[in-house]
């Protein structure tokens, strides 16, 4: 069998970031060391799409780096049935995991991350049989060829994700990448009675931004702006006009969030404090308390207030980080996948299912 060209793990472990680009799904775990070091095994052993090998999660736990060193076709052939023999009584030096890692390999890096991105693809196996499972999708393989200039790579990477991820994966990438790219002094958002603002471009920005002019619309039956206000407290927009219509008094100091909104559709208003998150300060429980208390100063019952809180996306270190601490009875939302809503409930729900 002929083998695929083999590149270095620590140079898949570079390339896998301009692959799977911030917003990617699972990316975490698309990107991280295990991922290089299984998609480094699966070209060693010739786990590639139309090539006849598949891989068994093990196997990655197996290599070493005196084996992976040896790189000639002989010693790569030579290796695949030494690297699937029974594991009792089996010593190995100097492995690269232990063998109880083999799940993690499995679930975490194939399962759910490669395969869901379309970068490995798999066929039935009875759970009973030793024979390997998974590959790499033709096309991806070639992405690690040790032959790839920079500029070529990109392109081809590029043409990889347009070709073999989903829409919805493609237009979440998209939003993520636009807000991280953001360029200029300022934006302009549209509000929704039609008036525009200026706001102070960055992440931060692009957060606010959506959220008036997309989350707002889609979750609101007739929404308007009470206050938007940007990184630092400074307030971009104050309809002192519309708080006094809702008997809200807008307090002058520190204490409101980035944004209020609030949606005059229902029987009695309803206020939604928003706060954008793009390192810290998400609706945990302190906030929620503090802003409840506006809120009934001003006559709003809790159940005619809402707490929101807006992320670029849900797979962002900054909501891993802060999701611990986001209260119950609140919202999580992101700009990268706005037709969606996380709920942290802080009462019973029936499980639905769909």
């Amino acid at each position: 069998m002929t083998l695929p060209p083999l590149l270095p793990w620590k140079e898949i472990h570079a390339r896998l970031p301009e692959i799977f680009p911030e917003g990617s799904a699972n990316r975490e775990h698309s990107i991280w060391e295990i991922a290089a070091k299984t998609i480094f095994v699966m070209l060693y052993v010739g786990a590639v799409e139309g090539m006849g090998a598949w891989l068994r999660p093990d196997q990655v736990t197996r290599m070493t780096d005196a084996q992976a060193a040896l790189t000639s076709a002989d010693d790569r052939a030579a290796w695949v049935p030494v690297s699937m023999k029974s594991s009792k009584g089996l010593n190995i030096p100097d492995r690269w995991y232990a063998v109880n890692t083999r799940e993690s390999i499995r679930d975490d890096t194939i399962r759910y991350a490669l395969l869901q991105n379309g970068a490995v693809i798999d066929r039935p196996v009875a759970t009973t049989s030793s024979a390997g499972r998974y590959a790499l999708q033709a096309e991806f393989a070639e992405l690690f060829s040790p032959d790839l200039n920079e500029a070529t790579f990109i392109a081809k990477a590029a043409a990889w994700r347009e070709k073999h991820l989903n829409a919805g994966a493609l237009a979440r990438i998209a939003i993520v990448r636009k807000g991280a790219a953001a360029s200029g002094t300022y934006e302009l958002v549209t509000f929704p009675n039609g008036e525009t603002r200026r706001m102070a471009t960055g992440p931060s920005a692009d957060i606010s931004k959506a959220v008036v002019e997309v989350f707002a619309p889609k979750f609101l039956q007739k929404p308007g702006v009470i206050t938007l206000s940007e990184s630092g407290n400074k307030v971009v927009a104050r309809d002192d006009e519309l708080a006094k219509a809702i008997g809200l008094t807008i307090p002058a100091d520190k204490s409101l969030p980035d944004i209020v909104l609030v949606d005059l559709g229902p029987a009695h208003p309803l206020l939604v404090f928003v706060e954008v998150v793009h390192t810290d300060g998400p609706v945990n429980d302190a906030r929620k308390t503090a802003l409840l208390q506006i809120a009934e100063g001003a006559g709003f019952a809790p159940q005619h207030v809402a707490f929101v809180t807006a992320y670029l996306d849900r797979a962002s270190a900054t909501f891993r980080k802060t999701v611990s601490s986001l209260a119950w009875g609140s919202y999580a939302w992101f700009a990268s996948e706005p037709e969606s809503l996380m709920v942290f409930s802080g009462k019973p729900l029936q499980i639905e299912g769909g």
